[in-house]
């Protein structure tokens, strides 16, 4: 069916086939074609990058031989026809006039001719990059686009080198059986990206989507319900792109009941209250860098206070300034902006992994963004915020550039809920708005290999039934197969810890710890959880406070109980994530955003 009329059809769209338009009426080809601003995605094939293209003016000396006749005059002597008395003949001269064939040289005046500038690379260095484009030229009838990579102009190549006309979905879709969910699964959070016949992001909305199945349905909206048990198949289709994902709703309706039983541990814990998060800092880091915006410097920030009174028991340190943007100046569509405005982090050996939403973005009920990988082994403190500009050397440049991977524009949620192993991401897509409803919970893994999803999950977390679920704003993944996940029940001011496991594609809940106490008397909100295996301790974060809780999942700490905390003055720089990776932990900040690690926090 099709899910949407031509009046929602996106600007980006519409100026994409007026540019068809102008392409197959005009004539003079040395001028560049303008388009809207928009993402390409790049293909398996390898084409060269040129840093220009451009139609010169040639003179070329040709010689030529024209039939043009030359006069010219020669003296001949003619017999007169007397004789003279001796008898001989006489003779007189006189002017002849003859013609001759000439050779001139002639001069061909102008010829057109197409020429490359300097070979800058190949497009494969930018499989995994955000490319973007506004412009192209025609060639000898092929269209060559003027690219911006992660932001920063780059040169031309050919539009082979993109995906031309594909569609790239997950293949597998699980969902749990929820009779109580109200909402269902978005068929939209299965594509990885669908491009039209020139290798440019098409909007979600614009793409059409079908479901076949004995059981199942497809909503107007787009929407499966996962209230009984079926398989379909999805079917995604734009122009000639086609891919199709197979989705089931798994059958048991009671997985993922469980009992919250754990008896809270009770804290000493003086009033302790933070300053609102609309009152924190305000300076934009998703704004096009400078050489005035750059930093080059760390931040240390040690800890004001804590629980023991020990005023400097923890500091944390700046290890890595993140590029101030991603994208090409004037990305307004969501989809074409990778902001900085980071909301989660995760580190697994010296891979790191954020989740990038722009701002305000996180708070919306179908929030997404983008993830951004970086290889942190290549990794230097303060030149990748100038990555989106050409401040660097090409050469340096394209350095950083092979060690970042941008995933496609995909479903985040909050973006708080990260977690990765060597091989995958994963990240709890839920809405931090949905005041703890019995809806599913949304699992997305992706490939690190490809930063491209390829499998979804559904699990819901009941206690006792629906009248009581659990909802999960922040979560940790310790292992393919293990979530750790907090939950804040206000209502009887504690902290529920949660470990969710996954055998094959169903889901088993338990409550493993609890802490009798809301840590924040003012409702602020959590903005980063995590659990730190070398210590069996978890880390919480709001604002500008850290709180260490005992985990004891392996024995060496007492589960729920509070060892201490930690006061930061940031400048009102809230926290925007955890990580943790061995004995190390790691915080995140922005404006501007950078990764910090937390120093001197002892067992």
């Amino acid at each position: 069916m099709r899910r949407f009329a031509l009046g929602m059809m996106t600007s980006a769209a519409l100026m994409a086939g007026l540019a068809s338009q102008v392409q197959a009426s005009s004539k003079d080809y040395s001028k560049s074609t303008k388009t809207d601003l928009v993402t390409k995605i790049m293909g398996n094939k390898s084409y060269q990058v040129y840093s220009s293209l451009k139609l010169e003016e040639v003179t070329k000396k040709v010689k030529t031989k024209t039939k043009e006749k030359k006069k010219y005059t020669v003296k001949k002597k003619v017999a007169v026809k007397k004789k003279s008395k001796k008898g001989k003949t006489k003779y007189k001269t006189v002017k002849q006039v003859k013609y001759k064939w000439v050779t001139k040289t002639a001069y061909k005046n102008v010829k057109k001719k197409w020429k490359f500038g300097k070979k800058l690379t190949v497009s494969a260095d930018f499989r995994y990059a955000h490319v973007q484009s506004k412009s192209y030229k025609v060639k000898d009838g092929k269209r060559y686009y003027y690219i911006y990579v992660n932001g920063r102009p780059v040169g031309y190549v050919n539009e082979k080198a993109f995906a031309l006309s594909k569609a790239n979905v997950v293949s597998q879709v699980s969902l749990v059986n929820n009779p109580s969910d109200s909402v269902g699964f978005n068929a939209e959070d299965a594509i990885n990206y669908v491009t039209d016949q020139h290798g440019s992001l098409v909007d979600n909305d614009s793409v059409e989507i079908s479901c076949k199945s004995a059981e199942l349905n497809i909503s107007d909206t787009g929407y499966v319900s996962s209230r009984k048990a079926g398989t379909a198949v999805l079917t995604f289709k734009y122009g000639k792109a086609k891919a199709t994902s197979k989705l089931t709703v798994r059958g048991d309706a009671k997985e993922g009941i469980s009992s919250a039983d754990v008896t809270p541990v009770k804290t000493d814990l003086p009033e302790i209250t933070t300053w609102s998060a609309r009152d924190g800092a305000r300076l934009s880091s998703s704004s096009t860098i400078t050489s005035k915006d750059a930093v080059s410097s760390s931040h240390k920030y040690w800890a004001t206070k804590t629980m023991s009174g020990n005023a400097k028991g923890a500091d944390i340190e700046t290890i890595f300034y993140h590029p101030a943007v991603l994208s090409a100046p004037g990305s307004s569509n969501l989809e074409a902006k990778v902001s900085s405005a980071v909301q989660g982090i995760d580190f697994y050996d010296n891979d790191l992994v954020t989740s990038n939403l722009d701002l305000g973005q996180a708070d919306n009920w179908e929030a997404r963004g983008h993830m951004v990988y970086y290889n942190m082994r290549k990794v230097k403190k303060y030149n990748w915020q100038l990555i989106p500009s050409k401040m660097l050397s090409f050469n340096t440049w394209l350095s950083y550039i092979k060690n970042i991977k941008v995933s496609p524009y995909m479903k985040l949620g909050h973006g708080q809920s990260v977690g990765s192993t060597k091989k995958y991401v994963y990240v709890l897509a839920n809405w931090n708005r949905s005041n703890n409803w019995s809806n599913s919970q949304e699992l997305i893994r992706v490939k690190k290999s490809t930063m491209e999803i390829d499998k979804i999950w559904t699990f819901k977390v009941w206690n006792g039934s629906a009248k009581n679920p659990r909802i999960f704003l922040n979560a940790d993944v310790i292992d393919d197969n293990t979530l750790l996940a907090l939950f804040h029940n206000a209502y009887k001011h504690r902290y529920e810890y949660w470990k969710i496991s996954r055998s094959g594609d169903s889901f088993k809940a338990k409550e493993v710890g609890a802490t009798g106490s809301d840590l924040i008397s003012n409702s602020a909100e959590v903005q980063g959880f995590v659990w730190n295996s070398a210590y069996d301790v978890y880390y919480i974060a709001f604002n500008d406070y850290l709180f260490k809780i005992g985990a004891g999942l392996d024995g060496k700490t007492d589960a729920g109980k509070l060892l201490n905390y930690y006061k930061f003055d940031t400048g009102r720089r809230e926290f925007e994530g955890l990580s943790s990776y061995g004995p190390e932990l790691y915080v995140n900040l922005n404006h501007p955003t950078e990764t910090l690690k937390v120093n001197h926090i002892t067992k």
